[in-house]
Order: structure tokens, then C-alpha cells, then sequence
């Protein structure tokens, strides 16, 4: 039999520069993300913020090996995403990414039970049996096993669809959106379990609006036009963010401060100070 491959990963889970995705239509084309640098590594909840169309779920689907950039490097588990075969990265989503996307019904079949649903997972990832019952008692599902996605609310889908991205403990965990449609009871319930697999060691990420969300973030990533423009660690410290080719890109609350878009760089000793250009009227 073959031995399974290491859950936890070994070197950073996802590394991306200047990562950009370009979406073409009729009408012409929507840069949903532009020139994104990014490293996340396992044992971690990374949270990735931002409003509406500033390139999250985008984002996502990247880091989950589920489209391939436009331009720009991704390395996702040791894998190319813009030049890997089509079957590897096939390969890589079964058995070692989960995913759990916004409308949890497009992953669901409606011939299948909650508990069906999982243990397919589960026989990719080569997770045990008893791995099933556990993962669907973290959500809130236990009772509802035997019961088909027609018979489940919003809010149990989207908890199933949880429970099948975190059995067998992937490497990479990717939700988007995952307590939208959740009380708080059991938005607790799916952080709790997401927090777990990341304190475990797994490499986890998540996008939200949700204040729940965001507090729980062992890292916070916040988007704005697709481009990412600060980042806050554990310690709740924010920095602002500086892409590949030295666009400095300030939070909103600072950008504020210069409706003119130009600023003035001022070097002394070991601090750069940034101030508003006088104005020459």
C-alpha cells in the first residue's frame, strides 16, 4: 500500500510573486488581481479581507490550485501552478488541499448523504473511519449524517462542505467565506474547527467580512483593488505593504492624508518618513 503524504508541509504552503489574474470577456478585461506577492506557511489561520471586488475569492482560488495566474509565479505545496499538468494539480486538490467554496451547494451531489459526502474525502486523503464521525460532530452534523443535501439547510451545507475540506487533515486548507451563512453558535463551531487543523499544522486560509472571522486571524491580509495593501500579524501589529516592483501601498485611513496621490519620501538615519507634497499654490 502506498504510504500517505505528509500532512503538515514542509516549507511554506503557497508562495506567490507578482501574482495577477486577468478575467476576459466580450466587453474586455477585469484585472481581478495585480502583482500580489504573498508567502503563508502551515500553523497559521490566515484571514484575507476586503471589500466586495477587491479580489479575495479570486485569490483563493489560485492558492487552491483551482485556476492558474495570468501572470506572475505560484508555488502551491511545492507545485507550479501556471506550468504543472493538469492531472498533478488534480491530484494535489484531492489529496491535499481542502476547499470550501462560497456557495457550498456547487460541491455537493444530491444522491449522496453528509456522511457519504465526507468519507469520499476521506478515502482520497486516506484518512481513517472514525475520522468521518469526528469531523462532522466538530460542525454540528452528527445528527444529520444520514440526511442528503435537499434535506439540509443553507447554513448545514455550508458546515458540510467544511467538514469535508478538514477530513484527513490537509496540508492546505482554503474557505471562502465559510460562516456567511452561520449563526454564531455554530460560526463558532466551523472557526473553532478551522483553528484546530491550524494549530496542527496545516496551512489555513480564509476570506470574510465577518468581525468573527478577522478577530480569530492569527494573520490578516487585507485586499483593495486586487492588490494587497496591509497585513496585521498575531501581535496585531499592521504593516504596510511593498510589491516586487516598490508600490508602497498605504491602509485607507492613511491614504486619506494625500488626496494629491504623490508623497514625499524623506530618508534620515534608519527611519523613512512619508509626508504630504506642499502646495504650490
Amino acid at each position: 500500500m502506498a504510504t500517505a503524504e505528509p500532512l503538515v508541509p514542509s516549507g511554506p504552503a503557497v508562495v506567490a510573486s507578482d501574482l495577477t489574474r486577468v478575467y476576459r470577456s466580450a466587453t474586455g478585461e477585469t484585472y481581478a488581481l495585480r502583482g500580489v506577492d504573498l508567502t503563508i506557511g502551515g500553523g497559521t489561520l490566515t484571514v484575507v479581507a476586503g471589500p466586495s471586488g477587491s479580489g479575495k475569492s479570486s485569490l483563493l482560488t489560485l492558492v487552491s490550485a483551482r485556476e492558474r495566474p495570468s501572470a506572475g509565479e505560484l508555488s502551491v505545496l511545492g507545485s507550479d501552478v501556471a506550468g504543472a499538468p493538469t492531472p498533478v494539480l488534480r491530484r494535489l486538490r484531492h489529496r491535499r488541499i481542502g476547499y470550501v467554496p462560497q456557495r457550498a451547494s456547487t460541491g455537493l451531489f444530491p444522491h449522496l448523504t453528509a456522511a457519504d459526502h465526507v468519507r469520499q474525502v476521506a478515502t482520497w486523503r486516506r484518512a481513517g473511519g472514525d475520522e468521518v464521525d469526528d469531523v462532522l460532530a466538530s460542525v454540528g452534523l452528527a445528527a444529520r449524517a444520514g440526511h442528503r443535501p435537499a434535506s439540509m439547510s443553507g447554513g448545514e451545507q455550508q458546515r458540510l462542505a467544511v467538514a469535508m475540506a478538514l477530513v484527513g487533515r490537509p496540508s492546505l486548507v482554503v474557505a471562502d467565506e465559510p460562516t456567511a451563512e452561520l449563526d454564531h453558535g455554530n460560526a463558532d463551531l466551523v472557526l473553532d474547527a478551522l483553528d484546530g487543523v491550524a494549530r496542527a499544522g496545516s496551512a489555513v486560509v480564509v476570506s470574510s467580512h465577518d468581525a468573527r472571522v478577522t478577530e480569530r486571524a492569527g494573520r490578516l491580509l487585507r485586499l483593495r483593488d486586487g492588490v494587497l495593501s496591509s497585513e496585521t500579524d498575531r501581535a496585531r501589529e499592521t504593516v504596510a505593504v511593498i510589491d516586487s516592483a516598490g508600490r508602497l501601498q498605504l491602509p485607507p485611513a492613511l491614504l486619506e492624508r494625500f488626496p494629491s496621490r504623490r508623497v514625499v519620501v524623506e530618508a534620515d538615519g534608519h527611519h523613512v518618513r512619508l509626508r504630504a507634497p506642499e502646495d504650490p499654490s
